[in-house]
């Protein structure tokens, strides 16, 4: 299997604050485009790390191959 990229970003910012979410954009080098959904996850510090854990092993159950 070929090596792969994980795409991520993150940022944190006042739960009030925050009015809506895109998709963000990804450059190919065969020219073509991709979109990678983005995601809110609000709470505490602790509330937000064990959803992020929880989702990237949800994430990675997708591609059991791996």
């Amino acid at each position: 299997m070929a090596d792969l990229v994980l795409v991520y970003g993150m940022r944190l910012l006042p739960a009030d604050e925050v009015e809506g979410v895109g998709s963000a954009p990804i450059e190919l080098k065969n020219g073509n485009g991709a979109q990678v959904t983005m995601h809110i996850v609000e709470g505490s510090r602790e509330q937000i790390e064990a959803q992020l854990r929880h989702s990237i092993d949800a994430f990675f159950d997708f591609y059991p191959e791996l």
